[in-house]
């Protein structure tokens, strides 16, 4: 193996690293005089920032990595936490469209309409954003633990509660509080999942996170032909069911530690306190508190037009998935007459093309881009929204696959999209609050779609029941989709894209700028003890990038042959890191770094 150059000035940053503030291309990562990471949108003007918006879609056409490297790269500790949040969102996603795939059922048993029983999907929709804000502001001050088991004991009292429900008011007051507690779970999920993984497979783990969504769908669908109707309790089985996943998935939370990235924060607020004026515990805790609560005013001061933005994207894309699905079985049984086997098959079908979709275009947006991956599954889903409602032989389950890869293709890019737009110290709150108060906006989706519908009558089909009103709405989900469609793709060419950003603290700007450099700079060498290069060489500035053990076995460092011992080397804007090893690389144990500028 030949040795590399010795001369740090001669090393070549990756051809993501950029200095300086100008204008970036997509996927571009700025730096300042200290080498910290900036926006590519820092420092624009209005004028300069409308005019990249087309440019900077352009597909950065990253080297496609192997998607087995990227998944033997996550440590057994970082797929322990996917995993819970995976599990846990998917069977928020199973318990949120029990409602949808039992609406006629529902109707027959408290004697009420068929959009009557939708305004119990739409409360849900709507107080989503009540339990984003408030487990949202507990995740991010007290941990990503505890919030997370409470979102998944109240899951499993109210689905019990709304499989005991006897009235319309109680079905409705049981929906109302779900809505709350599920609105806790998807930024808490989005950050347990994503924060601590090495970065070149957060698109990939993205995609899969969201299809948790698309896999308590197929669940769903597919419990709910084993379970409604098949007994004499009706739906209510579909209901009991649904409350006990939930425990296991407590318990294996409760199994693991915070997430590394959310420790770090908590260290930065705990050297600020010892750095502070207080004494005693009170005084303590309450250096804490402040410490969060000034970095919440600066983040609300600083990002309060992204998070109106977000906001106003979640929206179209909760419209997008909720205006496709949740009247499609309704459609299927009242418009096209399929019977419940027909459907299970669709269902199932469509979102076999859903997780696909998510997974793999989660995966090609690390390549080209977050943008321009969520445009082009945009225009997919709008070229095949006549087949997808318009089809009436069983040949529509070809369109509902490659529909349903469209919308959650383009999903597949939300968590992580969110999540590299959020402020770090408010990650938890800001990508669960926006994808909730998205929520809110869209929450009459299923409502609207139902209710215009009545207008466009189909005759009555009889059955041993009376008669069963009909509606074409197919109609309505193709128009309706349409409209939804083109303004996620306004939304999102008008949109700022992060593509890489680092979730290290002492690259987030706001800590910095509440707890200073140097609080920022002593909790991460506090929490890297035991961990860090011994005798590690340069100045104390230097020790902000943390070294880890395992670095030297992920992808972003790579082994470029031995100078004197092992070396290995790792990229971060501006600068290029060196790290030393033994020369067998025989254990993970640091021995030493050396930190050199590669250039302005």
């Amino acid at each position: 193996m030949a040795s590399p150059d010795p001369d740090p000035e001669k090393a070549t940053p990756p051809p993501s690293a950029n200095h300086g503030n100008g204008a970036t291309a997509q996927g571009s990562i700025n730096s300042d005089t200290n080498g910290h990471e900036q926006a590519p949108h820092h420092g624009m003007s209005i004028g300069q920032y409308v005019k990249t918006r087309f440019t900077t879609l352009k597909p950065t056409m990253r080297p496609a990595p192997n998607p087995i490297r990227l998944l033997r790269m996550i440590t057994g500790r970082q797929w322990a936490f996917f995993g819970v949040a995976f599990f846990a969102w998917t069977w928020d996603a199973f318990d949120f469209f029990t409602v949808s795939l039992t609406v006629e059922e529902l109707a027959q048993e408290f004697g009420k309409t068929n959009t009557d029983i939708t305004w119990g999907i739409t409360l849900v929709l709507m107080l989503r954003s009540v339990g984003a804000i408030l487990f949202g502001i507990a995740a991010d001050r007290y941990g990503r633990k505890w919030p997370f088991v409470v979102n998944n004991l109240l899951f499993i009292v109210l689905e019990l509660g709304t499989a005991f429900s006897q009235t319309y008011p109680q079905f409705l007051a049981c929906r109302a509080l779900f809505g709350i507690a599920m609105g806790g779970l998807y930024g808490n999920a989005a950050a347990t999942a994503l924060e601590d993984l090495p970065p070149t497979t957060r698109g990939l783990m993205s995609g899969l996170l969201q299809q948790g969504y698309a896999f308590g769908y197929l669940l769903a669908t597919a419990f709910a032909r084993g379970l409604v109707n098949t007994t004499p309790h009706g739906w209510r089985p579909l209901f009991w069911f649904g409350a006990c996943p939930p425990v296991l998935i407590i318990v294996w939370r409760l199994l693991l530690p915070e997430t590394e990235v959310y420790e770090l924060h908590a260290s930065v607020r705990r050297t600020a306190r010892a750095g502070g004026n207080g004494a005693g515990a009170g005084a303590a805790k309450e250096g804490v508190s402040a410490t969060f609560l000034r970095e919440g005013k600066v983040a609300m001061k600083k990002h309060w037009l992204i998070l109106c933005y977000l906001v106003l994207l979640m929206a179209g894309f909760n419209f997008m998935s909720h205006g496709s699905q949740d009247l499609y079985p309704t459609m299927l049984r009242s418009q096209y007459g399929f019977g419940a086997d027909a459907v299970t098959v669709t269902q199932v079908v469509a979102n076999l093309g859903a997780m696909a979709g998510g997974i793999v275009v989660g995966f090609c947006s690390q390549i080209f881009g977050r943008r321009i991956s969520i445009v082009v599954m945009c225009l997919l889903g709008g070229a095949l929204l006549y087949p997808y409602t318009f089809v009436s032989s069983k040949a529509i389950i070809a369109a509902a696959f490659f529909e349903q890869f469209a919308v959650q293709g383009a999903w597949g890019v939300v968590p992580i999209h969110l999540m590299e737009l959020s402020p770090g110290a408010f990650r938890t709150f800001v990508v669960g609050t926006s994808y909730q108060l998205g929520n809110l906006v869209s929450s009459a989706s299923s409502t609207i779609e139902s209710t215009i519908g009545e207008r466009f009558p189909l005759d009555d089909e009889r059955t041993d029941s009376g008669k069963v009103e009909r509606y074409e709405y197919g109609k309505v989900i193709c128009i309706f989709m349409g409209c939804v469609y083109a303004y996620v793709i306004l939304l999102t060419l008008v949109g700022p894209e992060y593509l890489g950003r680092s979730f290290d603290v002492s690259e987030d700007e706001d800590v910095r700028e509440v707890a200073g450099e140097e609080i920022v700079r002593g909790a991460v060498g506090e929490r890297n003890q035991g961990r860090m290069c011994d005798g590690a060489s340069g100045s104390g500035s230097d020790l902000r990038y943390g070294v880890r053990r395992e670095h030297h076995e992920q992808t972003h460092n790579r082994v470029v042959g031995t100078y004197g011992r092992g070396q290995v080397e790792s990229f971060f804007p501006s600068h290029v890191l060196y790290f030393w090893f033994p020369a067998d690389l025989s254990t993970s144990r640091c021995i030493g770094f050396e930190k050199y500028k590669t250039g302005a």
